[in-house]
């Protein structure tokens, strides 16, 4: 696959551990043509691997993964992932004005990527921030923000997404310019 081609599917799998997720990006890279966008640690010794392709190689990679014997915590295959949840994996995203925000926390970083892209694409929001496991125990959380009807949908389809992965969500009407402020400035993945 050609490097920075436009994605079709999202691939992502969240190993339980870290020599567990380098030979699950060895063995999903061999069995597909899908382009490896980033493998890395994050707390609590866990292993991430989003990779892109079309939706097959994407779910043959994935399959292959799951397949594997190894203790996978989530996998999930994104197809017509939002272009918004790529370019913010890439390298992030820049808010100008907030109406509303939504912060999602879950229990885990894979179902928040399968949240963040299901609310991205059933409202009109913006992702301000994603924050994958770094830092925070292995959990996950994003920020969406738009007007507060929107806010509201997305954060609606984001919990029943998540289900028992969901830890909380929060909507802000109208935060303080210093809450968003300290909220989005920084993104960390």
């Amino acid at each position: 696959m050609k490097k920075n081609q436009e994605i079709d599917t999202l691939g992502v799998v969240e190993s339980a551990t870290i020599a567990a997720g380098v030979a699950l990006t060895d063995t999903m890279l061999k069995v597909a043509d899908v382009e490896l966008l980033q493998a890395t640690t994050i707390c609590s010794g866990r292993y991430m691997i989003y990779i892109s392709g079309d939706c097959a190689a994407v779910t043959a990679a994935v399959q292959a993964a799951e397949g594997s014997g190894r203790k996978i915590l989530g996998s999930y295959v994104l197809s017509n992932v939002s272009p918004e949840l790529v370019s913010f994996l890439r390298k992030g995203t820049v808010v100008k004005e907030v109406e509303s925000l939504a912060v999602v926390e879950c229990r885990n970083v894979s179902s928040g990527i399968a949240a963040a892209d299901k609310a991205l694409k059933s409202s009109a929001v913006c992702l301000a921030r994603l924050v994958t496991g770094q830092g925070i125990n292995g959990k996950s959380y994003f920020v969406i923000s738009g007007d507060v009807a929107s806010v509201g949908e997305a954060a609606k389809v984001a919990e029943s997404v998540l289900g028992k992965n969901l830890i909380e969500v929060v909507i802000i009407p109208q935060p303080h310019a210093s809450v968003v402020r300290s909220l989005v400035k920084g993104v960390r993945l």
